[in-house]
């Protein structure tokens, strides 16, 4: 098994456990104030693995001006997706939209970010039909449930 297979599973169930209760505060909570909320938060949580590695005299972070940059941009996508979530949602966007959103995310990445970080050769290696035709699997099972009706439960008023 791969040495960051774990760290895979862990992102993953911590960015679904993200999207829920970011369904769950939408409706309770303005989209600016929640998203500062929720980057204040992982923001601070960060802090706290960086205090954890240097009192455990475990500190190994490096850093470059590009690094810098490329993280300042990472954190405006991140504020900036936040926010659209919490619009989404506020908006009477489902629960299960998020996986055709990441899906279509996952495209991009895989077609744009491999062109950005490998050059033209490993974009030729993704076959764009494949994850295209994936998200536009995702999205006709989506368009198929709206039109039996299934409607998601409501949210819990408190």
């Amino acid at each position: 098994m791969a040495a960051w297979f774990w760290y895979a599973v862990v992102a993953a169930v911590l960015y679904g456990a993200h999207q829920i209760f970011t369904k769950l505060a939408a409706d309770r909570i303005g989209e600016g104030l929640g998203g500062f909320v929720v980057e204040a938060t992982a923001a601070l949580s960060i802090l706290v693995y960086l205090a954890f590695l240097w009192l455990a005299s475990r500190w190994n972070q490096q850093s470059s001006a590009q690094g810098i940059f490329y993280s300042v941009l990472t954190g405006v996508c991140v504020g900036a997706g936040t926010i659209a979530f919490f619009l989404l949602f506020q908006k009477g966007g489902p629960l299960s939209a998020v996986p055709v959103i990441l899906a279509v995310g996952a495209a991009i990445m895989a077609i744009a970010g491999n062109y950005f970080c490998c050059g033209i050769k490993a974009v030729e290696a993704v076959p764009p039909p494949a994850a295209l035709t994936y998200c536009v699997s995702l999205q006709q099972m989506q368009v198929a449930r709206v039109q039996t009706k299934h409607k998601e439960p409501a949210a819990r008023s408190t």
